[in-house]
């Protein structure tokens, strides 16, 4: 086998804003795995400053790959212990090479275009007209479940933007989540999540930045609404460190982006962990290109997932991967009649 990797600069329709600044670019890298006439491809999704992977030497990494490329599996997969996004690039390029068509990884009901993945509608921080704006959208695009950032603006104004949402629809009609990004104080993050309890809010993901477990558990033990880890799963490599944190925190959901934990085996992990302590758990997209997201949309069908994933993130790129992967009613389908157009530019 031989083995090349491209980067690739997915530039945003708009700026996006988090809690960590705003997003106008995304780099992400490309493995090419050759094999005679077959070719597998998989993404490397590095997420600057968020990634554990975010270091210096990750192209080096990438470079070390391509040459031991034709070593086991198990052998490479360890040596990138600490290149979670390279790990899950090479899980997917490998399974790509092995599959009869290069982008189906695993055959299903979803790639036969037979069953869709319910998702939620992404509202992403900026003024209170460009949020009402997005919420607006989501709504007219059949969402029934909307994920908004918050702890960028103020308090107050976010406050009225959920009780604007939750004054014209029913928890039976639409789904609030929220999402923190490690924004609150910990001496100020249960008064607050008491105050967004009332507009019966389905979860809020990392209320306080992550390395703080005692201060977490502390919280997810007193909460009035469930708390989901998001951040604070990336860099802990370990199985054991796994079922401490989770021991120690006891939350109520785990977020799991296969490109910060490790792929589909780094997941898995996660995921028997949490079914050991009776802990519930979905799966989102990590600002990867449709190549990635792909992959983990096939993944997350095959594990009968039932409540909404966070995969709607395809649509953000002005040059993104022409792909069969489309969002339809709050859903995310494959279909087939689309052809892929694999065709960096």
């Amino acid at each position: 086998m031989k083995a090349t990797f491209k980067k690739y600069i997915l530039n945003f329709k708009q700026a996006s804003g988090t809690s960590r600044g705003i997003l106008k670019t995304k780099e992400t890298f490309f493995l090419i795995i050759s094999d005679g006439n077959k070719q597998g491809i998989g993404e490397c999704g590095l997420f600057r400053g968020l990634s554990i992977d975010d270091r210096s030497d990750y192209e080096s990494k990438l470079q070390w790959l391509c040459k031991n490329i034709n070593q086991s599996e198990e052998f490479l997969l360890s040596e990138l212990r600490e290149f979670p996004s390279i790990q899950f690039g090479l899980e997917q390029a490998l399974l790509s090479l092995k599959s009869k068509s290069i982008f189906e990884l695993f055959p299903s009901n979803f790639t036969r275009g037979k069953e869709s993945i319910s998702i939620n509608g992404l509202i992403w921080m900026g003024s209170k007209e460009f949020m009402k704006e997005q919420i607006k959208d989501k709504l007219e695009a059949g969402f029934t479940t909307i994920k908004m950032k918050i702890g960028a603006i103020d308090f107050d104004v976010e406050l009225e933007l959920l009780k604007s949402i939750r004054t014209n629809f029913s928890t039976n009609e639409i789904e609030l989540r929220v999402d923190a990004n490690g924004a609150f104080h910990p001496d100020e993050a249960l008064e607050k999540l008491k105050e967004l309890s009332e507009f019966d809010i389905h979860s809020i993901e990392q209320p306080i930045k992550q390395g703080q477990p005692f201060e977490m558990a502390r919280l997810c033990s007193q909460t009035p609404l469930p708390i989901a880890l998001d951040e604070e799963l990336i860099g802990v490599f370990d199985v054991t460190k796994k079922k401490e944190l989770l021991q120690i925190i006891q939350p109520q959901y785990i977020i799991l982006k296969p490109s910060l934990v490790g792929g589909f085996s780094g997941s898995n992990e996660w995921i028997e962990e949490a079914a050991k302590n009776n802990i519930s758990w979905w799966i989102t997209s990590a600002l990867e290109s449709n190549v990635g997201l792909n992959a983990i949309a096939q993944f997350t069908h095959n594990l009968n997932v039932k409540m909404p994933q966070g995969l709607g993130t395809g649509s953000l790129f002005t040059n993104n991967i022409d792909s069969p992967l489309k969002v339809r009613k709050g859903h995310l389908h494959y279909d087939k009649d689309i052809n892929w157009n694999f065709n960096l530019k």
